[in-house]
């Protein structure tokens, strides 16, 4: 498996005796902070559904589906209708599953065409069509009085999210020095706390006027100004386009080439492989693994809309402190541990704390106190993602490997979620039996390692 790094000299880098943030320039922290707030506003576009979708179901549920004259109209007003079938609480259920798998598909088609455009583009015109493209839209959905309209709304923010992703994951690996490049890479991915927060807050401050949370949505379009003021497009990037318009280089960001050639089709299917285990896992276990709070008050003889109301706020927060403390923490552990390493060692606990998080407490507190570490092992590797998958490709096929792997892996996922949602319906399941049972894929991610490469102290691949 180390035969693919031999594209690059082989030679191992002293480790640095210095902090890893001692040689960083002005700009290599500017491209940080840009490609940060990037994908901050991108978690933040992704929660604002999350966070309103009760109240716009309700609303656009029953209000009228209304009626097209045209054939493409009377289709759309047909699905309209369809959707709002049998009942207010049955066709919320319904939009639930139909947004859900229309946002894993736009993610999906995003970050593959993306992810290509940004190795055959550059990434910095390709960052400000993506953060453009997820904030526009999401602003639309102020505008939208039909339920198809927040489903085409919600597919092409998805498609944004998906491809910003993997073009900035690859912007800051290019960028910043081998010997920073897993920290960076890891506050990188990080910061999507403080997206997810912020939707948060936002859905606490308007409340029942859902609308506005999606006015508030389109400020992230100031960003692409600052993009195309400061952004550069890295070294290896403009050498790798050079070689390809010589023809003395590989073409840029084919699917062909991907796909194509073993060692590549065998990272990327690998890749996205790990990255559907973090993935299924974040949704099936460690925001699932938030509602154990309320089920512990209601086994105490606390009724369920009390239970519900306190404790989802605290379980929450100290989920996602854990969370985002794992996720800053997994670009050290790399470079202490290595690439694989790391990633095993946090599928490994996991694995362990989800049972005893769920069997463990006997009282509300006590499970406040485990949820931290239950949030940090469980969704700290989503950090690796970023630190990992743009060293398995060479720089005409970065982004678009990285893009397979991270947005490829969200598909693979939905049957984590619907495997998921299929026990916990099943008579008398107990809440805390489903998600140790969802644990289990956690080791699945440590036989996908396996057959991958060890990137440590390698050069990036040219």
């Amino acid at each position: 498996m180390q035969a693919d790094r031999k594209l690059q000299p082989t030679q191992v880098a002293a480790r640095p005796q210095r902090p890893w943030y001692s040689g960083v320039t002005a700009y290599q922290w500017l491209i940080l902070a840009i490609a940060s707030a990037g994908w901050i506003f991108d978690a933040f576009e992704g929660q604002i559904y999350a966070v309103t979708r009760d109240q716009l179901l309700k609303d656009l549920i029953t209000a009228p589906s209304g009626s097209g004259s045209g054939l493409f109209a009377g289709l759309l007003h047909s699905l309209d209708a369809s959707l709002k079938a049998g009942g207010t609480e049955a066709a919320m259920k319904r939009c639930g599953d139909f947004f859900l798998a229309v946002f894993l598909a736009g993610g999906t088609l995003g970050g593959l065409l993306f992810g290509s455009l940004g190795d055959r583009w550059g990434r910095r015109p390709m960052m400000a069509i993506t953060i453009l493209m997820y904030s526009v839209f999401s602003g639309a959905t102020f505008f939208a009085h039909a339920l198809w309209q927040v489903g085409v709304a919600r597919f092409l923010v998805a498609m944004g999210v998906g491809g910003e992703w993997a073009v900035a994951a690859s912007l800051v690996a290019e960028v910043f020095p081998q010997e920073a490049r897993a920290q960076a890479s890891g506050i990188f991915h990080a910061t999507s706390v403080l997206g997810n927060l912020a939707a948060a807050f936002v859905g606490l401050a308007v409340g029942a006027q859902w609308r506005y949370a999606y006015l508030i949505s389109v400020v992230p379009a100031l960003l692409v100004f600052w993009v195309m003021a400061k952004v550069e497009e890295p070294e290896s990037w403009r050498v790798a386009g050079a070689r390809a318009a010589s023809a003395t280089g590989p073409k840029m960001g084919r699917f062909r080439d991907l796909l194509g050639e073993a060692r590549w089709r065998r990272h990327a299917l690998l890749g996205m492989l790990l990255a559907a285990v973090g993935l299924g896992t974040f949704w099936a276990v460690t925001i699932a693994g938030q509602d154990l709070a309320g089920e512990v008050l209601r086994r105490n003889g606390v009724t369920a809309a009390d239970a519900m109301r306190h404790g989802k706020f605290f379980a929450y927060t100290l989920d996602i402190i854990g969370v985002g403390a794992g996720l800053v923490s997994f670009g050290p552990l790399c470079v202490r541990l290595g690439r694989r390493r790391a990633f095993g060692w946090m599928h490994v606990g996991a694995f362990l704390i989800v049972p005893l998080t769920c069997y463990l407490p006997n009282a509300y507190w006590q499970v406040l106190t485990m949820l931290p570490l239950f949030g940090f092992l469980t969704g700290g590797i989503h950090a690796g993602y970023a630190v990992y998958f743009p060293e398995l490709f060479p720089t005409h096929l970065r982004a678009t490997g990285a893009g397979f792997c991270f947005n490829g892996g969200r598909i693979v996922a939905a049957s984590a979620l619907i495997l998921s949602g299929w026990l916990k319906s099943l008579p008398g399941m107990d809440l805390r039996l489903a998600i140790t049972l969802m644990g289990f894929l956690f080791p699945l991610g440590l036989l996908v390692l396996v057959f991958l490469p060890e990137t440590k102290d390698q050069p990036l691949m040219e």
